[in-house]
């Protein structure tokens, strides 16, 4: 039965319909099915088969905001129930704080949004500067609001370069230690991370938030 109900979960993500993602997150919840199950099994599954179609040419950029616009209504659906759930677990109270964003020349941001509802479900405070962000921004905002992580996404290979670039700016200014940095999208690889000096990398949602919390529990040791 809830393998029925993930993929069809699944589906509207791939539709990008956005009543219907609501439906059956609503539906998910009132059959029983935990809402961490429906977000990684069902809506992260989902978002990651639309972005392989699109790193095939299989669909195009109007599909993804499509997806993008059914994601978050499902998310918005689930969203309490998960922040139920980390309350009860003892998780609520803020973690450490994380400036993340999709960056400059890059428009894509449904992995990271799955990635900023973990990491603030999680028990960590989430400033989440959108897509198209310039490295001058992230940083000045890093800075003026105390973070403690760098989250960066990039889809497009074209965009990674950036993400170097980044840290070379963090190099310049001397603030490189103050920071740590984790970095992630589709064609983003460990070898990617460590060759531009980044502090780990995470291929989903649940990995972001582990390797988070890991960040944390060091600077803390």
């Amino acid at each position: 039965m809830n393998d029925v109900i993930i993929t069809a979960i699944q589906q509207t993500l791939i539709e990008g319909n956005v009543e219907t993602a609501e439906t059956a997150a609503r539906a998910a919840l009132e059959a029983g099915v935990d809402a961490q199950t429906i977000l990684n099994e069902g809506l992260m599954r989902g978002a990651d088969i639309v972005g392989q179609q699109f790193e095939a040419g299989e669909v195009f950029l109007p599909q993804l905001m499509f997806t993008a616009r059914a994601l978050k209504a499902a998310m918005a659906i689930i969203t309490p129930e998960l922040k139920r759930l980390s309350a009860e677990s003892g998780i609520s109270s803020s973690k450490g704080r994380v400036v993340l964003a999709t960056i400059q020349s890059d428009i894509h941001d449904i992995g990271k949004n799955i990635v900023s509802t973990m990491l603030t479900t999680g028990g960590f405070e989430v400033i989440d500067l959108g897509v198209d962000v310039p490295i001058k921004r992230i940083i000045s905002t890093a800075l003026d609001e105390g973070a403690d992580i760098i989250g960066c996404s990039a889809m497009l290979t074209t965009s990674m370069p950036f993400m170097s670039d980044l840290i070379k700016t963090l190099e310049a200014m001397g603030q490189r230690e103050r920071f740590k940095v984790m970095i992630g999208g589709a064609s983003v690889t460990p070898a990617y991370a460590e060759r531009i000096g980044a502090d780990g990398t995470a291929a989903n949602a649940v990995q972001a938030l582990q390797l988070a919390r890991q960040f944390m529990q060091n600077a803390l040791a």
